[in-house]
């Protein structure tokens, strides 16, 4: 199903979309990827969840794109004797290992490998940094803290502590069985949480392999100071500005999400603006004015998507939301006096590394495409790679990602200005490809007689490795090839 808008959106699946119905609705007002949150919900809910989108394919004759997100090591407190309680500014405040219900004086916190790491001075903050705590005295089986501003705190809340990198995995053991679940079903994604080092995506890597491809969320201060190499160990990456807007100031975040974008383009790997997009329309048909500003500046910086999350998970209004968004996007990218995603010149890149063949390819087709009109640049790939790179150029014409692989079709999804499509066959030559491109453009209405496309593709034929091919083919009637 083609999109008239070159950005993508994921939504969030859950018990207000959780129906065939509602994720068909969700699909036809231009959800590209569906998002399948391990955080919440039964296995049974992510399978039926799943066996819906696919169904899609055969009706929409569309690939589908789903992400499985891991919940990864969230911290978290323990219960309270009266399920919440209330906090003063400046009284005493103790985390510790004992399992039983807390009270106005202290509360569970079953992290022993973190109590050690921690020092007077630093803070805890916790329920999204609603408390904050400074500790003031630190024990092996206990953390006494300092109460810095009155609140209420409630059972189970989440934890987050700023600053300190922590003795843990990003990958649990939940995660791992919710891992093995995702990848028996089939996901095209996956998205590992609160990942501090390229070291936590390498673990991940050989737990997959080349079942899926994997996503860093970047949640943390560390992943941020470590961002160029965890860019180069991903497939891509998420912008997880909830936990990350606690862990950091405020003010700091948008500066973080337009370099974080930067460098995901420079590297020609997908990024994902996520988090309170359209937070509002949980309960309210429309978002607010700062809310539709937010979706555009993230679209103007260059992001390939963004993603609704308890808007279309448990909000009011999930297809709504979805239309709302991809509204935004679209006047956006209509609006020719200011959005200009130009790549800079690979000579002035800051990535300052040799450039690649296929690097080399794609920005000659980009070159080509803009200056000989043509209608739609397609990349033939086995893994994906060429036509991920293709995005990187953000060309002013529709990019085809065409590949006999439809696991490869499917996480193609993602990629900005991408319209991906499962070739049923392979090509074994040029005049093959050529024939193939064609027919699969034709096929969908994309291009018509007349119509000239920029082809390119890697020799030999259907293999994945470096592209070293590019023509320029016209669409004639009745006829494959030029």
């Amino acid at each position: 199903m083609k999109r008239n808008r070159k950005a993508k959106i994921l939504a969030t699946l859950g018990p207000a979309s959780s129906s065939e119905e509602i994720i068909d609705k969700l699909f036809v007002a231009g959800c590209d990827v569906f998002r399948l949150n391990f955080s919440h919900g039964s296995i049974e809910d992510h399978r039926n969840n799943y066996k819906y989108i696919r169904s899609l394919e055969k009706k929409y004759d569309h690939a589908t794109c789903i992400l499985a997100d891991l919940q990864g090591p969230k911290l978290r407190i323990g219960t309270f004797v009266q399920d919440k309680i209330e906090l003063k500014k400046g009284q005493s405040f103790i985390l510790d290992l004992d399992s039983s219900p807390g009270n106005k004086d202290r509360v569970n916190f079953p992290h022993e490998e973190i109590y050690e790491t921690m020092t007077p001075n630093s803070e805890i903050l916790i329920d999204d940094g609603r408390i904050k705590l400074q500790i003031i005295k630190q024990e092996k089986k206990s953390l006494t803290t300092e109460v810095l501003n009155s609140g209420i705190i409630s059972n189970n809340k989440g934890v987050n502590i700023p600053g300190v990198v922590l003795p843990i995995s990003s990958l649990t053991q939940k995660d791992k069985s919710d891992l093995n679940k995702a990848l028996e079903m089939g996901v095209d994604w996956v998205a590992l949480s609160f990942i501090q080092s390229a070291e936590d995506i390498n673990n991940l890597k050989k737990l997959v392999g080349n079942k899926a491809s994997i996503m860093a969320k970047i949640e943390k201060p560390s992943a941020v100071k470590n961002i160029d190499s965890i860019i180069e160990a991903s497939d891509g990456l998420m912008i997880a500005r909830g936990d990350l807007g606690v862990e950091m100031p405020a003010e700091q975040i948008p500066v973080i999400q337009k370099n974080i974008i930067s460098r995901c383009r420079d590297f020609g790997k997908p990024v994902v603006v996520a988090t309170q997009m359209l937070e509002s329309m949980v309960s309210n048909h429309t978002p607010t004015r700062a809310e539709a500003s937010d979706v555009a500046n993230a679209i103007y910086d260059g992001t390939d998507a963004v993603m609704l999350s308890a808007e279309s998970a448990i909000g009011l209004f999930p297809e709504e939301s979805v239309t709302i968004m991809n509204r935004i996007i679209k006047s956006v990218e209509t609006d020719s006096n200011n959005f200009n995603l130009e790549i800079k010149n690979q000579e002035n890149s800051s990535m300052n590394k040799k450039i690649s063949t296929t690097d080399a390819i794609t920005s000659a087709a980009y070159t080509i495409a803009k200056n000989a009109e043509a209608k739609a640049i397609v990349t033939f790939s086995v893994s994906g790679i060429t036509t991920m790179r293709m995005s990187r150029e953000r060309a002013p014409v529709l990019i085809i990602g065409l590949s006999p692989i439809l696991e490869t079709a499917r996480k193609l999804q993602i990629s900005w200005g991408v319209y991906s499509i499962h070739a049923k066959q392979d090509a074994q030559n040029a005049t093959e490809m050529v024939s193939i491109a064609c027919k699969a453009l034709k096929n969908k209405r994309l291009a018509e007689a007349g119509n000239s496309i920029v082809i390119t593709a890697g020799v030999p034929f259907g293999s994945a490795g470096s592209t070293n091919l590019l023509r320029i083919a016209e669409i004639i009637d009745d006829k494959d090839l030029t």
